[in-house]
């Protein structure tokens, strides 16, 4: 496995759900629960938003801690997961964050292109409330998971700074962090995103260093059914995990503009 004093892995999940879907997000609960509990029993401990800044601001000079950190992150705020993976979460003593539509929290997803042909729920604000008493942060995921990068300045910034105001306002605290929709960022995102107070942006698996407006993360896809995600391993088998992931992620680009083509950046 790998980690590091200055970026440790940073893990992205979608949904955590029995409900068969075509594609590759869903995680059946029981391969969550069990990566879960191996990474507790290998010593590992999560770091929130907080910590990772702390992490990130003091890099390479960080004295190096007696347990190895992960970030555990959430990308959707899919209802499934208040029933298979947050609990999984809080009983181990782990902390994670989870990156909100912030249009369809409550609602169905109605955003996305439903390749088998069923809708999935989203956390309502009451639910993502009682949840962060219990280690879960919520950051944002936009206001309608649009790309970024296909926006204009106009439209990026408001999908930014909405997404965040909603936040803070329903839950009384706004998000340090903001998961870029589809992993996608480039250099005008990240400022946008800094502009509306971000301090930490979490993109795909392409990404490269420590850039806390651009930071990288591991995706773990419903075919990583290994008790430690294979992007996680010290072995061979990490590259080939990683190699999967960021052909998976480039994938997404047909869901975006699918998304467009539909008319679906905004909640009707």
């Amino acid at each position: 496995m790998t980690s590091g004093a200055a970026i440790p892995p940073i893990l992205c999940y979608h949904k955590v759900d029995t409900r068969f879907e075509l594609g590759f997000t869903q995680l059946e609960p029981r391969v969550f629960r069990r990566q879960m509990e191996t990474l507790a029993r290998l010593g590992y401990r999560t770091l929130g938003s907080a910590e990772l800044s702390e992490a990130l601001t003091a890099g390479a000079t960080a004295p190096a801690a007696d347990r190895p950190a992960v970030v555990v992150t959430f990308d959707d705020g899919y209802a499934s997961l208040a029933r298979h993976a947050f609990p999984v979460v809080a009983d181990l003593g782990f902390r994670a964050l989870v990156f909100v539509i912030t249009d369809y929290v409550g609602r169905e997803n109605t955003w996305d292109v439903q390749y088998g042909w069923r809708r999935f729920a989203h956390l309502d604000w009451d639910e993502l409330g009682r949840w962060r008493e219990r280690g879960i942060e919520v950051h944002s995921h936009g206001a309608t998971h649009a790309r970024l990068t296909w926006l204009g300045d106009a439209e990026a910034a408001d999908e930014l700074a909405r997404s965040r105001e909603a936040i803070a306002g329903r839950l009384g605290e706004a998000p340090r962090g903001v998961s870029y929709p589809f992993g996608s960022v480039d250099d005008r995102v990240r400022a946008l995103a800094a502009r509306a107070g971000y301090t930490l942006g979490f993109a795909g698996p392409s990404e490269r260093g420590a850039d806390p407006l651009s930071l990288p993360r591991l995706p773990v896809y419903g075919w990583d059914r290994f008790d430690v995600p294979l992007v996680m391993r010290r072995s061979p088998l990490a590259a080939v995990g990683m190699g999967l992931a960021r052909f998976t992620n480039r994938c997404a680009v047909g869901t975006a503009a699918i998304q467009r083509l539909l008319g679906r950046r905004y909640a009707g």
